[in-house]
C-alpha cells in the first residue's frame, strides 16, 4: 500500500501477471522452441507500469491537488537502481575478469544504462536482439528498462499538463489511446521484410504504444474508484472476459514468432490492447480476477521480477558460454532458471528492499560507523570496492577475445563467399540444360586435377560427372554463406543464397521470390535451423512453395543452444510426412570433430569446410 496516499488500495493480483510475463520472458529466452511468444511479457510488463504509475499519480493529485515530482523520481530510483547499479557493475567485472570479448563498448554500455537511455545506444551500435551468435551481450535484455525509465522521467510532468489544460479525463484518454495508435503505426511503417526489426524492437518511439495503453486505462479505470461489489451479471461478465484475454495471451506465447511480420504491423499493438482489457479485469474488486491470480507463489515471485528479469541474461550468457546445453537442454534450462531465482531472491532480500528504505542522508555516518567498528562487519565493505574498481578498469580495457583472429577469419570467409556466390548467381542459368563450360567453371573453381579432385571428395568419376551439370538452388544461413565456396567447387551450378542470422521462417520470403523469378531448381539444399526452431506450419510453408522437388536439408550441430536437439528432431519427424524430403545428418556425422570448427563449435573452419561440402555432396549424389 502506498503510505503517502489515503485510499490506495494494493492490487494482489499484479504479482501475478508480473510472474505470468516474466515467465514468458525467461522461456522464450532459454527455451525459445517451447514458448516462442514468450517475449510479449514485455508489452506486458509496460502495459502494468503505465497503469500503476498512472492511477498512482492520478491518486496524488486527486487527494493532494498537486503531484510531487521531485518525490515520484526519488522512489522509482530507491526501486530501480540499486538492483540495477548491482547488476550492471557486478557483471561488468565479471567480463573484466573472466569474459573479456565482451568488453567492447563497455563504459558505454553502464553509463547509457545509468541513464537509462541505453535502447538509442543498442540502436546507434546496430546491435541486434536476435543475432544468437557471435558474443551475445549479457545486457541485451536492459532496452525495456531503459524506456521504461524514460517514461518515469516525463510521465509525472505530462500529466500535470494534461490535467492543468485538458482536464476531462475520458479526453485525455482518447488523446493517449490516439497516440498509442501512432506509435503502433510508426512500427507498422518502419518496419520492412526480411530486414532485422531490432530497431523497432528497441526504440522508445515504436514501442511506447504498450505503456500508453495501460496509462489510458487508469483515466477511465481508477483503482479506488472501482465498486468492490458488482451485480452477479456483471462480475460474471468481467470474469469472462478476463479468462478470455488470458487465453488470448497464453496462445500468443505459444504461437507468436518475435520475428514475423504479423507482430510488427499491428499484432503487438493488438496483443498490448489484449494485456489492457486483461489487467482491467484483474484490477476490478468486484470480480474474481484478482482472487485468481493471489497465490503465495505468484506473490513471491511477482515481488521478485524486477530482480529475475533483471539476472536473467548475464546467467544465461555466462553459463552457455562455459556448458555445452545443446544436449540436455531442459536439465539446463532447470539449472539456469534455478541459478536465476536465487540470485534474484538475494537482490530482493539484501539490495532491493533494504535500500529503497535506506535513509541515504545517514549514508556517511553510517560508513564511519562501520569502519570504526572492531567486528569483521566492516570487511563486508571489501567486496563492493573490488567490483567497483574491477568493473571500472573493465570500462578502459580494449576487448581481448582469445578467439578474435578465428573470428576475423570467419567473417572474412563469409564476406567473401557472399560476394562470390552473387556474383556466380547471376552467371548461372535457371533451366535443365547444362552450361556448356561447366567443365571449364569446374576447373576454375580448383587448382587439383580430376583426379585429385576425385580423391579429396571422395566421389566417384560418375558422381562428379553429375557434380558439374546438376542444377541446384541453396539456401540457408552463415553455415552456408561459410561453406559456400567449398559447394560450388563440387556444384559449379548451384545457386547460393546464404544470410546471417537467418531464420527459418525468413527462408519462406526467400524461397517466395526465387520460385516467382525462376530461380529454384529442381534440387533444393536447405541449410537452417542454426539460430532457432521452427514450428510445423512454417515447415508446411516452406515444402508446399518448394512442391515436388527434391529437398536436402542439412540438419544443426550447435551444442551451444537449447534449440538444437529440437530442430534436429523435428526435421526427422518431418521425413515421414514429406516423401521429398531428405535430412543431411551434419549433427552426427560431425559432433566429434571440435577440430573442425572454429571457436565458435558451429561453423566448420578451413579444415572443417572440406568436409562439411564433401559429406553434403555425398548425400546428394548418392
Amino acid at each position: 500500500m502506498n503510505r503517502r496516499l489515503k485510499h490506495s488500495r494494493y492490487i494482489t493480483g499484479f504479482d501475478g501477471i508480473r510472474t505470468l510475463a516474466v515467465i514468458g520472458v525467461i522461456c522464450y529466452h532459454i527455451l525459445p522452441a517451447t514458448m516462442p511468444g514468450g517475449f510479449l511479457g514485455v508489452p506486458i510488463f509496460f502495459v502494468v507500469s503505465g497503469y500503476l504509475i498512472t492511477d498512482l499519480l492520478l491518486q496524488e493529485w486527486d487527494e493532494y491537488g498537486k503531484i510531487d515530482v521531485k518525490a515520484f523520481y526519488l522512489r522509482r530510483i530507491r526501486r530501480l537502481y540499486p538492483a540495477l547499479v548491482t547488476m550492471v557493475l557486478t557483471t561488468a567485472a565479471y567480463i573484466t575478469v573472466f569474459q573479456r570479448n565482451l568488453l567492447t563498448n563497455l563504459k558505454g554500455i553502464v553509463i547509457s544504462n545509468f541513464l537509462y537511455v541505453y535502447n538509442w545506444f543498442q540502436i546507434a551500435h546496430h546491435e541486434s536482439y536476435f543475432d544468437k551468435f557471435g558474443g551475445e551481450s549479457p545486457f541485451t535484455h536492459l532496452w525495456s528498462l531503459s524506456i521504461e525509465g524514460q517514461f518515469y522521467f516525463l510521465w509525472p510532468l505530462l500529466i500535470i499538463l494534461a490535467l492543468t489544460f485538458i482536464k476531462k479525463r475520458v479526453k485525455i484518454f482518447d488523446i493517449l489511446f490516439v497516440l498509442a495508435g501512432v506509435s503502433a503505426l510508426a512500427m507498422a511503417f518502419i518496419y520492412h521484410d526480411g530486414i532485422d526489426p531490432s530497431r523497432l524492437y528497441y526504440g522508445t518511439d515504436t514501442r511506447t504504444f504498450s505503456i500508453l495503453l495501460g496509462a489510458s486505462l487508469a483515466f477511465i479505470w481508477p483503482s479506488t474508484a472501482l465498486k468492490r461489489q458488482l451485480d452477479r451479471r456483471l462480475s460474471l461478465m468481467v470474469d469472462v472476459v478476463g479468462l478470455i484475454s488470458l487465453a488470448i495471451i497464453l496462445t500468443c506465447f505459444f504461437k507468436m514468432d518475435s520475428q514475423s511480420a504479423t507482430i510488427y504491423r499491428g499484432g503487438m499493438f493488438l496483443f498490448s490492447l489484449v494485456a489492457m482489457i486483461f489487467i482491467a479485469t484483474v484490477a476490478h474488486p468486484g470480480a474474481d480476477m484478482n482472487r485468481l491470480f493471489t497465490n503465495k507463489v505468484f506473490t513471491w515471485l511477482g515481488k521478485r521480477s524486477y530482480g529475475i528479469y533483471l539476472y536473467q541474461y548475464p546467467v544465461m550468457i555466462f553459463y552457455e558460454s562455459k556448458i555445452a546445453v545443446g544436449n540436455h537442454p531442459l536439465i539446463h534450462a532447470l539449472i539456469e532458471i534455478l541459478l536465476i531465482v536465487v540470485i534474484s531472491a538475494l537482490s530482493y532480500r539484501y539490495i532491493e528492499r533494504p535500500l529503497q528504505r535506506y535513509n541515504y542522508r545517514r549514508l556517511g555516518l553510517d560508513l564511519k560507523a562501520l569502519l570504526h567498528k572492531q567486528s569483521q562487519e566492516k570487511w563486508l565493505l571489501v567486496v563492493p570496492v573490488i567490483v567497483i574498481v574491477t568493473a571500472v578498469v573493465g570500462m578502459f580495457l580494449p576487448a581481448k577475445d582469445p578467439g578474435s583472429e578465428q573470428s576475423k577469419q570467419l567473417q572474412e570467409t563469409i564476406a567473401k563467399n557472399t560476394k562470390q556466390a552473387a556474383q556466380k548467381n547471376k552467371q548461372i542459368g535457371t533451366t535443365k540444360k547444362a552450361t556448356k563450360d561447366s567443365k571449364n567453371t569446374n576447373e576454375a573453381a580448383t587448382s587439383q586435377s580430376p583426379k585429385d579432385f576425385q580423391l579429396t571428395t571422395g566421389l566417384t568419376k560418375q558422381q562428379l560427372a553429375k557434380a558439374q551439370t546438376l542444377q541446384i538452388t541453396a539456401v540457408g544461413d552463415s553455415v552456408l554463406a561459410d561453406t559456400s565456396a567449398k559447394l560450388t567447387e563440387i556444384f559449379p551450378q548451384m545457386y547460393v543464397d546464404g544470410k546471417v542470422g537467418r531464420q527459418v521462417y525468413d527462408t519462406i520470403p526467400v524461397l517466395k521470390s526465387l520460385a516467382a523469378s525462376g530461380k529454384l531448381a529442381n534440387v533444393v539444399l536447405l541449410v537452417e535451423g542454426t539460430n532457432g526452431s521452427f514450428n510445423d506450419n512454417q515447415l508446411a510453408e516452406i515444402m508446399a512453395i518448394l512442391g515436388d522437388r527434391q529437398v536436402y536439408w542439412v540438419n544443426v550441430y550447435v551444442p551451444t543452444k537449447s534449440w538444437q536437439n529440437t530442430v534436429n528432431n523435428a526435421l526427422t519427424k518431418a521425413t515421414k510426412k514429406y516423401h521429398n524430403l531428405t535430412i543431411i545428418d551434419w549433427y552426427n556425422y560431425s559432433r566429434n570433430h571440435s577440430e573442425w570448427f572454429y571457436n565458435d563449435q558451429v561453423h566448420p573452419n578451413v579444415k572443417g569446410q572440406p568436409y562439411y561440402a564433401n559429406y553434403v555432396a555425398r548425400k546428394i549424389l548418392k
